[in-house]
């Protein structure tokens, strides 16, 4: 079961090492040993979230997961700071983020593994929300979030930017408990989101916007 997650990573692993390698074949044994151990970190978690499971709590992380689809939330709050001459700069920044991240997980990642969602391969997972359409690592939702709310954090004053990050976190969160990512892609869509807002605020550092008047 657990190998079955990674079925395809592993494949392309091994035809880049070479199966007559012996050095590949113990770097794919290494790996396959070491996704195996991530695996069940990754079911363990996913079964005592579900055992933690409200009724009363579904709605709430629906929403919550809800700001996230297509990225919308994010995006139409780094519009919103474009249309502000004082903050045009994080709000272009974030939308350069997500871009990044998006390319990252969605265009290169998601296709290259293609792992399965939890539910389709741990019988005892019931998912609260209906079938997504990708693939489930890494978890665009959380990298669209946290591209978004680092760049806030580190350009915007208090209390803004620390309340995006909170959202954020709630937001991969919502993926976890609502049965529909393994806690290793939502953790791996939230170092791609960091990743994409560092690179971004880099970029963006070192370009001229013009200005409106305020």
């Amino acid at each position: 079961m657990v190998q079955r997650m990674y079925e395809p990573w592993a494949i392309s692993f091994c035809l880049f090492c070479g199966d007559k390698s012996s050095i590949g074949q113990d770097l794919v044994e290494k790996g396959i040993e070491i996704m195996n151990i991530l695996g069940q970190i990754d079911q363990g978690i996913l079964w005592l979230l579900q055992a933690l499971r409200q009724e009363w709590m579904n709605p709430f992380w629906k929403m919550v997961t809800s700001l996230g689809n297509s990225g919308w939330f994010w995006i139409v709050t780094a519009l919103a700071l474009v249309l502000c001459a004082r903050t045009r700069r994080t709000g272009a920044t974030m939308l350069l983020a997500m871009v990044l991240g998006a390319l990252v997980t969605n265009v290169l990642l998601k296709p290259w593994v293609g792992r399965v969602r939890p539910y389709d391969t741990l019988e005892w997972l019931v998912p609260v929300i209906g079938p997504q359409r990708d693939a489930s690592f890494p978890s665009g939702h959380s990298c669209a979030a946290f591209a978004t709310a680092i760049v806030g954090r580190e350009q915007l004053p208090w209390p803004y930017g620390i309340l995006l990050v909170v959202l954020a976190g709630l937001v991969a969160f919502s993926r976890l408990y609502l049965g529909v990512h393994y806690p290793s892609d939502v953790l791996a869509g939230i170092l791609i989101g960091i990743a994409a807002a560092r690179t971004a605020m880099w970029i963006m550092g070192k370009r001229e916007l013009p200005d409106a008047e305020p």
